[in-house]
């Protein structure tokens, strides 16, 4: 165990990344419960009504259509939600002001959310073009998803939405 901390403390930046990624399951645990509920069950009557509006396309039987649409978009925004206050408290261990970081959080989130309800319609036609079954192409969408939105998030989050201050970083360094 002593091994353990000696690394993390040697290595504060790449466990930080780490507790990102363990921590943002919380996430996206959250994202596919909600996104297989959502398809399953409270939109299944939606999957024949096709939805196209700006840059969404859910024109397409594989896409899932207006059930799509709508399952992506509610389980994105379930996840983010739940992703706030775990990276928050848990990983950064921010003491950025609430009021401060939450009109952040909410302009990544809607960033987040957008890309996560365009993404899928595309990504999902590409791999039931390359043979992937059409049940199991909304799964590896929500994947595709969940990939760009760590890429997108985790520094976005560490340098503008959730910063340490510098006298706490200092201190948890025992400084």
């Amino acid at each position: 165990m002593n091994g353990i901390k000696k690394w993390i403390k040697n290595h504060p930046d790449l466990w930080e990344f780490i507790l990102f990624n363990v921590l943002s399951n919380c996430a996206t645990v959250t994202n596919f419960v909600v996104m297989w509920l959502c398809t399953g069950i409270v939109f299944t009557g939606l999957k024949e009504i096709s939805f196209k509006f700006f840059i969404f396309d859910y024109t397409t039987t594989g896409s899932l259509m207006l059930c799509g649409f709508l399952s992506f978009l509610i389980a994105t925004a379930a996840a983010q939600t739940v992703n706030f206050f775990v990276q928050k408290n848990w990983v950064f261990k921010s003491n950025a002001a609430f009021a401060s970081a939450v009109p952040k959080y909410i302009a990544l989130a809607v960033i987040l959310v957008i890309l996560s309800a365009a993404l899928p319609a595309y990504s999902q036609q590409l791999f039931i073009y390359i043979g992937i079954p059409a049940g199991l192409a909304p799964t590896l969408a929500n994947v595709v998803n969940i990939l760009v939105q760590v890429v997108l998030s985790y520094p976005t989050m560490k340098f503008w939405i959730m910063p340490k201050d510098k006298k706490t970083e200092a201190n948890s360094l025992g400084r």
